[in-house]
């Protein structure tokens, strides 16, 4: 059973992407396992070659295959702000709180047929015990920018990003509900068709044989 690193301390994210992983029969370990690996620099400027850094950067320190991803809230009204500057809008070391609060702001006068933004998310893999095999998948969600925060669930802008087909926000769907629509969900399908192939490609069999996905209880 092959062993994957996820080049994520973002817990939420981290029992997200596990629970979008069930199917792919990895047993599935975060930074978490991985102390000594400090902050990696986001310094693309693209979401793809953000996810590249980090996954070489976590596969090369552990030896394993690493998944990482990187992802961000695009808005049509902010230019596509604020991008792969998510989640450091309000500056570096900023929380989801004053994140959402200066989008807020940014967003108070722009009437909501202008509200349009969309979730994306790019997925690498790197591994490096098999030449440096890469894959990469993008996924995205389209929805507008609330005119308040609603809901608890989630992360990040979900209390502002609203799925304009159900009404609701991200932070208002269960998990059920938002593994089966968002940008990561999309990212991990598309990563889902090349996946047998990667596999093969680096082992030489299409055994996926195994219990499946296992998240330690104390992520990151």
């Amino acid at each position: 059973m092959l062993e994957l690193v996820l080049a994520t301390r973002n817990r939420g994210k981290a029992v997200e992407i596990a629970s979008l992983l069930r199917d792919f029969h990895v047993q599935v370990n975060t930074l978490e396992a991985f102390p000594d690996i400090e902050e990696i620099p986001e310094t693309g400027s693209t979401f793809a070659e953000n996810a590249l850094i980090k996954a070489r950067t976590v596969a090369r320190a552990t030896g394993l295959i690493s998944l990482a991803d990187d992802s961000g809230l695009e808005v049509a009204a902010l230019n596509g702000a604020p991008g792969v500057y998510s989640a450091r809008f309000n500056g570096f070391g900023s929380t989801d709180e004053q994140n959402n609060a200066k989008l807020l702001r940014l967003m108070a006068d722009v009437p909501w047929q202008d509200r349009q933004a969309r979730f994306v998310c790019v997925i690498a893999v790197h591994a490096p015990q098999y030449g440096g095999r890469e894959l990469v998948a993008k996924g995205s969600w389209s929805g507008r920018i609330a005119m308040t925060m609603i809901g608890t669930n989630g992360f990040g802008y979900d209390p502002l990003f609203l799925d304009e087909e159900l009404g609701l926000t991200a932070a208002q769907m269960e998990p059920e509900q938002k593994n089966a629509r968002s940008h990561r969900a999309a990212a991990l399908r598309e990563l889902e068709k090349s996946w047998p192939i990667f596999i093969k490609n680096i082992t030489g069999h299409l055994d996926f044989s195994g219990p499946g996905m296992h998240l330690p209880e104390d992520g990151p």
